[in-house]
């Protein structure tokens, strides 16, 4: 009997092709379309509309056709504005800046979509990321870096379970972006041509400042601008609305030029300092998720990136109490931001992370 594999199906090339591999390799395939908000890309229909009409669900039903497949459609709007939108908006109102595919991946993609998998009869689930899972020679399965250095999404990854990598599939983590492609082409797929979305998907026209005026505009109270004398410089339209590290639209004229070092929402401030005052050499991480071992007993060594895209910086990674870490750097990384996660590597391997809190 075929083995069956549930495809996440988001109407994209990548998703399509994956479905189309796993065929090709023999397995039963089904493929999978979140339906995940009314606002956003793809997104654009009253609450009461049919899912079919969706622009994502289209594309997924018309790739499952083109490569006989049994395709199905989750609806997971309520789970996605509690776990991941209420999420967004809310660590924005905080201070904070937030990463929602982070907060998505474990509860949504690889926590609910899974379970649905699995309630499908798949014995695997498999997804269009540019990442890897493999076992090691003790038959321990790990995360590793996708090929492609510009497309790797092992960053957004690391809070999935440890304990369900034996049962995921990611074929496209050997591939690059411009191979997926050439044999989406070849293999004739009606979304070969389709192009990239890079924003936030329930964020329109990825503007969260707006969806923030509209649906948090408590967080916005105008106050001041310091420096980190407390000295006033100018004057700000809402805390967070900036983001640690930015420059430009602080509307302060000044010598030299000014980043936003901290966001205070208690005190209501913007606080701005010299480049060299954005550089840190250590953070504090909670919510510590494991990957490559059950837990950090001790200090080790670690390559650290702290935020999606960036390279990373090597240093040490310490246990606290309360399952929270330090990470100290060799050399000073530039806006370490809280809300975002840093996500710790050895050589390609995702060895864990956590989400940083100063």
């Amino acid at each position: 009997m075929k083995e069956k594999v549930a495809v996440a199906m988001s109407g994209g090339v990548d998703s399509s092709l994956v479905a189309t591999l796993l065929k090709e390799e023999g397995y039963e395939v089904i493929g999978i379309t979140m339906r995940l908000s009314d606002e956003g890309r793809g997104f654009c229909l009253s609450p009461e509309s049919d899912a079919s009409m969706l622009s994502s669900v289209k594309d997924a039903k018309k790739v499952a056709e083109q490569i006989g497949i049994a395709h199905y459609v989750a609806d997971f709007r309520d789970m996605f504005k509690t776990k991941v939108i209420d999420y967004f908006l809310d660590e924005y109102a905080a201070g904070r800046t937030p990463n929602p595919c982070v907060a998505c991946n474990p509860q949504i993609k690889f926590g609910a979509l899974f379970n649905k998998a699995r309630e499908l009869g798949a014995d695997y689930f498999a997804t269009g990321h540019y990442a890897r899972v493999k076992k090691n020679e003790q038959g321990d399965y790990g995360l590793y870096m996708g090929k492609d250095n510009h497309k790797d999404q092992s960053y957004a990854l690391y809070r999935i379970r440890r304990d369900m990598l034996p049962y995921i599939k990611f074929p496209l983590g050997e591939r690059t972006k411009a191979e997926t492609r050439q044999l989406a082409a070849k293999y004739g797929l009606v979304v070969a041509d389709k192009e990239e979305s890079q924003e936030v998907c329930f964020v329109p026209d990825d503007d969260y400042k707006t969806m923030l005026k509209r649906f948090r505009p408590q967080c916005l109270k105008p106050g001041d601008i310091v420096d980190l004398s407390g000295k006033v410089l100018g004057r700000h339209n809402g805390v967070p609305l900036y983001t640690v590290g930015q420059r430009k639209g602080l509307g302060i004229a000044y010598p030299e030029p000014l980043y936003v070092v901290k966001l205070d929402m208690a005190k209501n401030q913007v606080v701005v300092g010299s480049n060299k005052d954005v550089m840190a050499d250590s953070l504090i991480a909670e919510r510590t998720n494991w990957l490559a071992f059950d837990e950090l007993k001790e200090p080790i060594r670690v390559n650290a990136r702290i935020r999606y895209g960036a390279r990373e910086g090597q240093g040490t990674v310490t246990p606290l109490d309360d399952g929270r870490i330090k990470v100290a750097f060799d050399n000073p990384q530039r806006a370490v931001t809280p809300g975002q996660s840093v996500v710790l590597y050895s050589g390609e391997q995702v060895v864990g992370g956590g989400i940083i809190v100063e």
